[in-house]
């Protein structure tokens, strides 16, 4: 034991020396656009949660009667013990909310991912990625055991090259199957917060013949006039095979979950491994998001939408950046160096301001940045002390 406990504290050493080293940081508040750690109160701009949903009154009010009547846990697979009513419910409403003929739940967004392309692509296909997308989806696609390839980011060009071979690939061998082509992207993308052109991603998937997986978790809720998504707002969604997000963002729930057609969704539910060997979440988890969805859809959300896009305006205005591309709620600021990076957050948490340093591998090496995201549960005098702060670092002008 002795030996194996000094190689990993080598290895947390060796972390350290690249300022790489991450530790968890007790919470002991709700989630809100202030959280207290270690007795302090902290100005939060670190939070997926882009509308203030997952304090919500009507969702923990959902929550406390899930409990009540369908108890804290699921029993086993959905499989195996039978599949609770309420995962009914949200998979029947996340349908109608993105348009699509039926849906599936998962634990986790990161299960949806490695579910749905292990169970869709195996050796004798090919999956083409965006360079930046989730880690999640990296990881399925390594699993899945197809042929990768990595487009550069929001590149079409190289999209299309890499189709190009797909497509030769694909057609090479006679007397097998033809191999499938599954393309992946984000929407809206997780650390550089831009948008994907899906408008053009479309027909070029089209024109080869191959399948395109859309990851809306940074979308959904907040993009378009009823928070549909990207993929809705550019009237596109009808012509993507597999679209992805999760319920723990703007849902303020969570879990992920995969829409599509009823015999992508029914194939999930016979084939995807992370389905099918896990306990089910625990029933307020799908109440609390179903909750959420009718919130979304309501005057109530599209007022705290309104707010959130106001409060963006107000931020890139006081940080002078002019005519935006960033679409929705993350702004990254890039500083480059791992240990300034962290420097910078540190110093800020000094003024009880909590912004996350984003170092590798979540992103590449030297590209190191403060992460920021804001809520619709922030106000303005809140962004007011967030650029000051900046401003006296010098991280803004």
């Amino acid at each position: 034991m002795s030996s194996f406990t000094d190689e990993l504290n080598r290895r947390l050493a060796a972390l350290r020396e690249q300022n790489l080293f991450r530790e968890l940081r007790r919470v002991d508040s709700a989630q809100g656009p202030r959280i207290k750690i270690g007795g302090k109160t902290f100005l939060n701009f670190s939070s997926n949660d882009y509308l203030g949903l997952a304090n919500h009154p009507a969702l923990k009010e959902a929550a406390i009667r899930a409990v009540e009547k369908f108890g804290a846990g699921a029993g086993a697979s959905r499989l195996i013990c039978g599949s609770l009513a309420p995962f009914h419910e949200l998979e029947e409403t996340l349908a109608a909310f993105k348009k699509a003929e039926a849906a599936l739940t998962f634990s986790t967004g990161y299960a949806a991912a490695v579910g749905t392309i292990t169970t869709l692509v195996s050796k004798d296909d090919v999956i083409i990625l965006d360079k930046l997308v989730h880690a999640s989806i990296v990881d399925a696609a390594k699993l899945s055991g197809a042929k990768l390839r990595i487009f550069d980011h929001n590149d079409l060009n190289d999209l299309e090259d890499k189709l190009k071979w797909a497509d030769k690939f694909s057609k090479a061998e006679s007397g097998k199957r033809k191999a499938e082509i599954l393309v992946v992207t984000e929407s809206i993308f997780s650390m550089d917060g831009d948008a994907a052109p899906l408008r053009e991603i479309v027909p070029l998937k089209n024109k080869y013949g191959a399948w395109l997986m859309v990851d809306e978790a940074h979308a959904t809720g907040i993009i378009g006039e009823n928070g549909y998504g990207l993929a809705d707002e550019l009237g596109v969604s009808n012509q993507i095979e597999i679209q992805m997000g999760t319920l723990g963002k703007a849902l303020g729930a969570s879990g992920g979950y995969i829409c599509g057609s009823r015999a992508l969704i029914d194939f999930l539910v016979n084939r995807a491994r992370s389905f099918i060997f896990s306990t089910a979440p625990i029933p307020a988890a799908a109440v609390t998001a179903t909750a959420a969805i009718q919130i979304i859809q309501s005057a109530e959300g599209k007022m705290r939408r309104e707010n959130l896009f106001s409060l963006i305006a107000e931020l890139n205005s006081k940080l002078k950046i002019k005519n935006s591309k960033l679409p929705g709620a993350i702004i990254p600021l890039i500083i480059g160096d791992e240990t300034k990076a962290v420097d910078a957050a540190n110093k800020l948490r000094e003024q009880n301001i909590f912004v996350p340093a984003i170092r590798f591998p979540t992103v590449a090496r030297s590209a190191a940045r403060l992460r920021i995201t804001l809520t619709a549960a922030h106000s303005e005098v809140d962004i007011s002390e967030l650029a000051a702060a900046l401003a006296q670092l010098k991280i803004i002008n």
